[in-house]
């Protein structure tokens, strides 16, 4: 029997498919094997984030867990008395009580729990955790987050040191505006996984000698802070009045939804305030940062002064953000 020339192309030509169909699947196979293996990140406000980010990684390194990792980093700011805008150490309100806000969320189900207005206890983060993990409430507020935390173990502390109730003391005397690049400076932590999980916190002692009671972006899902498990995550800091009134963090995810990078999504955000507010984006003081699900990291802001730290399994550094005029 003959082979024709015909039934050779044929056959070269399937054989030729074949191959281009297999070498499909290596690569579908590569890239799905590399986005498995991607290095974990963390992102955070401020400079004194890298120090957050630097625990953050060590916790997840050691026990696998993202939720202990960001909380335990959060913990480091917390815990820092020489902070005078988070935790332990925070500036004080008006009748020199510090009040804590914070929010905890996990990408999976846009699962939340914050605190707003609490006093006495200096990991308003982990309170915040334990809002969302154990009961079906995503904010506590006042004295019924005090309660809550009592209950659910957490140690009280004096959470006015020495320098910011001297501060408070000064300020009380003097009663002069506390100028806006010094009353706030929140912390906004996110971080991914190698298996592409996110989760996201935000903690502060507010604006500095602010009404009794009053409540900023921190502690509000969408506001200071907003993951979204299939997209991306961001964090705000500066003034919460200027963030919570547009949803920013929420607005930041939703441009990444639609494909824009972390850092111009930020910068949109930042414009849409800045249309909204019919204001100089130098008056707002609003700075974010954000995190997309392939690991891309971005920041923007209006202050010349903000700065943010990314920290991966081969760097830790405190980088200079987009800033937007």
């Amino acid at each position: 029997m003959t082979t024709t020339n015909s039934s050779k192309t044929c056959r070269r030509e399937a054989l030729g498919a074949g191959g281009a169909a297999l070498g499909a699947l290596a690569l579908a196979s590569r890239l799905q094997a590399e986005e498995t293996k991607r290095s974990p990140v963390f992102i955070a406000t401020w400079p004194f984030g890298k120090a957050a980010c630097d625990r953050s990684l060590e916790v997840l390194t050691s026990s696998g867990d993202l939720r202990d990792a960001v909380e335990k980093g959060i913990n480091v700011t917390e815990l820092d008395e020489s902070n005078q805008s988070v935790g332990v150490g925070g500036l004080p309100n008006a009748d020199g009580v510090v009040q804590l806000d914070a929010v905890f969320m996990d990408g999976d189900r846009q699962q939340a729990g914050g605190v707003a207005g609490l006093e006495g206890y200096p990991n308003p983060i982990s309170v915040a955790r334990k809002v969302m993990e154990n009961t079906p409430h995503a904010l506590l507020v006042g004295d019924g987050a005090a309660k809550f935390a009592n209950e659910n173990g957490f140690e009280q502390a004096n959470l006015l040191s020495a320098a910011a109730k001297k501060a408070w003391i000064k300020w009380k005397a003097e009663r002069k505006p506390v100028p806006i690049e010094q009353a706030h400076d929140t912390i906004a932590l996110l971080g991914l996984d190698s298996s592409g999980h996110l989760v996201g916190g935000c903690s502060t002692s507010g604006l500095a000698f602010k009404l009794p009671g009053r409540v900023g972006d921190s502690p509000l899902v969408g506001s200071g802070l907003y993951v979204d498990g299939t997209v991306g995550a961001a964090g705000a800091t500066g003034v919460g009045e200027n963030v919570l009134r547009y949803c920013a963090t929420f607005l930041i995810v939703e441009f990444m939804r639609q494909g824009v990078s972390p850092t111009d999504a930020c910068e949109r955000a930042i414009r849409r305030v800045v249309e909204g507010e019919q204001r100089p984006a130098s008056e707002l003081s609003i700075n974010f940062v954000a995190l997309d699900k392939s690991g891309r990291v971005g920041a923007a802001g209006t202050d010349a002064t903000f700065r943010y730290a990314v920290v991966r399994n081969d760097s830790s550094e405190v980088l200079k953000p987009r800033l937007v005029k």
